[in-house]
């Protein structure tokens, strides 16, 4: 009698969490984008969280809260009421690089619930046609014939660019130096008049147009497979480096505590939407591959990224505000 009268409270106490993802959602989905409008972030925020809307009969509105890489949208999501009716498709920066860099008010793991990895994006090594190499090859010998003598632009201090450039100066043994810019606009616009920087790492998103018009010229790519968007570029590990595998991501994340069936609700939500042909051929064209895995899996691989990329830090001597 004892046992039976523990599992009626028992179930007592979790009807309500079962009615609230039985009938989630009853209202606008607010889906913050760490980012202004217009980059890959906002570009595949907002591709998913039409179709998303569509499926789940509800609006989903698109909340950009653009600063310090990503980190304060972020961070508002945190502090959102753990109901899912506010979450986030957020960045490898603001989930798993920035808090091995800078103070944040959030640990990822410990504030945050994980959804599901949304989509990848490869990282591009680029250099302006003023350069004489052809390929990776060349890049490093034109590095070693004159050391100091080469920069390499990034989005700024501790971003994906910087890591990428550090990583590639590891890798190869070479000496380069690193030039930061707000943003890749200003540096791309550098490469393209050939003054200052000699390469680049940078979101295929970003460079797509200049490679296709031939101003700047694609020397490898970071993902483990060649691109069908640009299939002629050669991967790092086809250039030599095998354990180079530099990919943005993008991932959605709602507020530690929201209850289990509402994130599985927005788990059914999100993948069904990134099932959809026209999302996945929408987001092809802006060189993303969705992905769409469980909770759990997603979990783990933000702490495996956060591990290698601390590690990326430590050694290149990057210097944080911890």
């Amino acid at each position: 009698m004892k046992n039976l009268h523990k599992l009626l409270t028992a179930l007592l106490l979790l009807a309500p969490s079962l009615a609230l993802a039985q009938d989630f959602p009853t209202k606008p989905i607010k889906l913050i984008v760490p980012f202004p409008a217009g980059g890959p972030n906002d570009i595949i925020a907002r591709v998913v969280g039409q179709r998303m809307s569509e499926l789940a009969g509800q609006p989903v509105l698109i909340d950009n809260r653009g600063g310090q890489g990503g980190v304060l949208g972020t961070d508002v999501v945190a502090k959102a009421s753990p109901d899912g009716y506010t979450i986030a498709i957020t960045s490898a920066g603001a989930l798993a690089i920035s808090p091995s860099l800078e103070k944040v008010a959030y640990d990822t793991l410990r504030d945050l619930a994980p959804v599901t990895l949304v989509a990848t994006v490869p990282e591009i090594l680029v250099v302006p046609n003023s350069v004489p190499a052809q390929n990776l090859g060349d890049l490093i010998a034109l590095a070693k014939a004159q050391p100091g003598k080469l920069n390499f632009a990034s989005t700024g201090p501790g971003g994906l660019p910087h890591l990428a450039g550090e990583l590639l100066k590891s890798a190869a043994k070479i000496d380069i130096v690193h030039i930061p810019y707000r943003g890749a606009a200003p540096a791309v616009n550098d490469m393209l008049g050939q003054q200052q920087v000699q390469m680049a790492f940078f979101d295929m998103p970003i460079l797509l147009p200049q490679i296709q018009a031939k101003t700047l010229r694609p020397i490898a790519i970071g993902s483990l497979t060649r691109a069908p968007t640009a299939p002629e570029i050669p991967t790092l590990a086809e250039a030599g480096y095998p354990g180079m595998h530099i990919e943005n991501w993008y991932g959605m994340v709602a507020p530690k505590g929201t209850p289990p069936q509402v994130v599985a609700a927005l788990h059914r939500i999100t993948t069904q939407a990134m099932a959809d042909a026209a999302v996945k051929e929408k987001l092809a064209a802006q060189g993303a591959t969705l992905v769409g895995d469980t909770p759990e899996h997603f979990r783990q691989f933000i702490a495996d990224e956060t591990s290698r990329w601390a590690k990326v830090i430590k050694d290149a001597g990057i210097e944080t505000t911890k």
